[in-house]
């Protein structure tokens, strides 16, 4: 489709709450305004008045190209207890944010050609139908969760008992068998309020007229191929697949950058020698595990980068543990002395660090993740192999796709939600990463797959090309709509 007819295109974005979620839509709406011309609206469902969301939106990389619309944040309080779950408490408040979406999308409602939502706003997809506007789902992960998603309300209906106790792994046709521990957060108890809502959010992906995924086509071949082509998935799924990423944040150096006390650190380092390790904004670890892993990057004797969060166990006095500091500065959740011992190691950053600077720089040769998806795509993009540690989510699959199909990453032998890596694998990890045959390998495959992502988002690469697919499909509905009306 031509540049020209697609920049008289826009599009409205909606986007649940969080930090998490507005970013990979701001991804979309930057992809799209910037190389396709397409006027964007991004819809936020916001939380309360969350300087962070705030700060996100208006520093866009395309604000002049962006119309940003807040929904006014609603109290679901009353619906909530003490065991509601993450994913039960954000459809409850999605939900109870629906006559705000409705508000704001029949106001813009004839500016717009086509509504994309995020996959945790399929029930404002109606509403799209009542404004006779195309509508799509963006899920901002790998095929491999669509596939489990949408094929869930099956499994449902033919596995007896809990997914987590299954002797064998979950079939999907066409795809890879799942395997019980790799479920997603929602599946890991049948009997939760959070599973019910993830069967609905499945259900309502057949509602789009196409799925939109933060994915392409080189890293996961064969489950794209099964949604596509695979009868009894692809008629599950009964909408279009398009494959338009990878979709990254692209962070140009600013001025003092360079300054900083991180990249100067950075900067005499060798190439390739570094380990980053952060497991992102809401990854936190025990204490036990933090000790565990804080010995083993010491005796490793490798170079390292930690972005350091407070342990998220409580106390035997049922208090958090404070954020105190010992005499050399070790935070007091690390083993007394670390930071002397480890000095010229490595540096110890609390809770935050400018992850695509640090990913991108030279010096930098692995990455200790918890394999969330912006994370792992910011890896591949900087051709970095990654020791994975998945927590929550679609991490496990995450990371069992990079170890056991891609050959980017390695992995502890045992999933850390289920216990303690000793400082010892630790230990052995790290230095497989960064000093082995093995490490250097996996860098040559990341940086194959680095020009492969590249080569999908460039124009005429499969992703982009995808992207030109769904917009021919919108201005062909816009047409058709005109005509009728004249």
């Amino acid at each position: 489709m031509d540049n020209n007819n697609q920049s008289m295109l826009h599009i409205g974005i909606l986007s649940s709450p969080g930090i998490g979620h507005i970013i990979p839509s701001l991804l979309l709406a930057n992809r799209l305004a910037g190389v396709h011309n397409v006027k964007l609206t991004v819809f936020v469902i916001t939380t309360a008045d969350s300087p962070t969301e705030r700060q996100l939106l208006e520093s866009s990389d395309l604000t002049s190209r962006l119309n940003n619309v807040g929904i006014p944040p609603v109290d679901i309080s009353a619906l909530l207890d003490a065991n509601t779950k993450p994913v039960a408490q954000l459809c409850l408040l999605v939900r109870a944010a629906l006559p705000g979406v409705r508000a704001a999308l029949t106001k813009q409602c004839r500016r717009l050609d086509a509504l994309v939502v995020d996959f945790f706003c399929t029930e404002a997809l109606p509403m799209a139908d009542e404004l006779n506007l195309p509508k799509f789902v963006y899920v901002p992960t790998n095929a491999r969760f669509t596939a489990l998603t949408v094929y869930c309300p099956v499994l449902d209906r033919e596995i007896v008992g809990q997914y987590v106790e299954q002797e064998k792994g979950l079939e999907i046709p066409g795809c890879k068998p799942v395997r019980p521990e790799d479920v997603v957060d929602p599946m890991l108890d049948r009997n939760d309020v959070q599973y019910r809502e993830y069967l609905r959010l499945g259900v309502g992906f057949g509602m789009a007229d196409g799925i939109l995924m933060n994915t392409w086509e080189d890293i996961d071949p064969v489950t794209l191929k099964a949604l596509r082509e695979n009868e009894p998935l692809s008629k599950v799924v009964g909408k279009p697949v398009y494959a338009i990423g990878p979709l990254t944040r692209n962070i140009e150096e600013r001025d003092g950058d360079d300054g900083t006390m991180i990249m100067q650190w950075l900067h005499k380092q060798p190439r390739e020698s570094v380990l980053y390790v952060s497991f992102g904004s809401g990854g936190t670890l025990s204490a036990e595990q933090i000790t565990e892993l804080a010995w083993g990057l010491e005796l490793s004797e490798q170079r390292f980068i930690w972005v350091v969060r407070p342990p998220s166990m409580r106390g035997s006095d049922d208090a958090f543990f404070t954020t105190g500091q010992g005499a050399d500065g070790t935070p007091n959740y690390l083993p007394e002395g670390f930071n002397t011992r480890t000095q010229n190691q490595g540096l110890v950053v609390p809770m935050w660090a400018e992850q695509a600077l640090i990913l991108r720089h030279p010096s930098t040769g692995g990455f200790l993740s918890h394999c969330g998806c912006n994370s792992t795509l910011e890896s591949i993009k900087n051709g970095v192999p990654i020791i994975a540690w998945p927590l929550y989510s679609e991490q496990r699959q995450n990371a069992t796709l990079l170890t056991e199909e891609v050959g980017v990453a390695i992995r502890p032998m045992k999933l850390p939600t289920k216990g303690i890596v000793t400082r010892e694998e630790v230990k052995t990890l790290v230095k497989i990463m960064l000093q082995s045959k093995k490490g250097k390998e996996m860098r040559e495959r990341v940086v194959k797959l680095k020009m492969s992502s590249e080569k999908a988002i460039s124009i005429g690469g499969s992703s982009y090309n995808s992207m030109c697919e769904v917009l021919n499909a919108i201005e062909k509905r816009r047409d058709l709509k005109i005509c009728t009306q004249i």
